[in-house]
């Protein structure tokens, strides 16, 4: 079971409009819509999720 984690920046974790983060294992990212959790789930190689992450923060 994977354990999903919200950003801290979500009304302390209560908006429930956000997307949902697991670490399924080392090489992959999974992101969920906090609203629809029995909704898909999309799965990225860490590499290029870290990447993302970079971009967006600049």
């Amino acid at each position: 079971m994977l354990r999903w984690r919200k950003s801290s920046y979500t009304n302390a974790g209560n908006d429930p409009q956000c997307v949902e983060l697991a670490c399924p294992d080392d090489e992959r990212r999974a992101v969920r819509d906090s609203k629809h959790r029995a909704g898909p789930e999309l799965t990225f190689p860490a590499a290029a999720f870290r990447a993302f992450l970079a971009d967006a923060r600049k």
